[in-house]
């Protein structure tokens, strides 16, 4: 986790790799509730026996699943110590650049591309989101994703 004390120690670093986050397991659970909550149960995702038999060869996440991963990967890799809140303010881009089979582990890589003030004192970051699946040759997910920090 790295620690900043201000959005300026942060804003300063446009431009660069910020962090990379610890890696997470994408469990068959999460992939179930997740189509619980969207409705999406499309069976490359919710059952594994005929995944198996699919073009994948295994159940695999929801592209939204490894997209709404994003806040948790911020949130353990990254603190602004004078901030009192953060909101996502949306995706310029997003693409899912390869599927994600239950069990794999993934990370995110998150580079600053820019940093500007708004309103009431606070800071509009837009971030580069490589999100890694171990082992894998390429992301399995990038995005170019705002968030709001208010001091």
């Amino acid at each position: 986790m790295k620690t900043f004390e201000t959005l300026a120690d942060l804003s300063a670093l446009v431009g660069q790799e910020v962090a990379v986050s610890d890696w997470i397991t994408i469990t068959q659970e999460q992939v179930n509730l997740f189509a619980q909550a969207t409705g999406d149960h499309q069976w490359i995702h919710v059952d594994p026996e005929k995944a198996r038999a699919g073009p994948f060869g295994a159940p695999i996440a929801h592209g939204f699943l490894t997209l709404s991963m994003l806040p948790r990967f911020f949130e353990t890799s990254m603190h602004i110590v004078q901030v009192r809140m953060g909101v996502n303010y949306g995706l310029n881009k997003v693409r899912f650049t390869a599927p994600v089979p239950v069990g794999s582990r993934l990370r995110a890589r998150m580079t600053l591309l820019n940093s500007e003030p708004v309103d009431q004192g606070g800071v509009q970051m837009t971030w580069s989101v490589a999100v890694e699946r171990e082992g894998a040759a390429k992301p399995v997910c990038v995005a170019e994703s705002l968030a709001r920090h208010y001091p």
